[in-house]
């Protein structure tokens, strides 16, 4: 797939300084950050197949809607993977992002509900 991107050489070539990480969380550069981070991670395995991220080593099923199925074989489509890589990838952004007093938060508020 490539060599991966240094940033911080990046930054020094254009004379800039490296201050942090900007999120997008939707539309044209969200899409945009998803197929760098595709690029970035995902490899091709030793022995040949699809490329794939090599930190993932377990296996699971999950079950989805139609719906949801279709929105992630829309952007595995266009970035050349499959669609549960896809999901992966959101499934780990998105924990990325909650921070661990958000799940304390939210284990105080469901254990209130029972």
């Amino acid at each position: 797939m490539g060599q991966r991107l240094n940033m911080d050489k990046t930054a020094k070539g254009l004379g800039a300084q490296r201050v942090g990480a900007v999120r997008s969380s939707g539309g044209y550069f969200g899409a945009l950050q998803l197929a760098a981070e595709v690029a970035g991670r995902f490899r091709v395995p030793k022995g040949g197949g699809r490329a794939t991220d090599p930190g993932w080593t377990e296996r699971r099923l999950i079950p989805l809607s139609p719906a949801t199925l279709r929105r992630l074989e829309e952007l595995a489509h266009r970035l050349h993977v499959a669609p549960l890589q896809i999901a992966a990838l959101l499934l780990e952004k998105t924990l990325d992002r909650v921070a661990q007093e958000e799940v304390a938060q939210l284990a105080r508020s469901a254990g209130s509900q029972s």
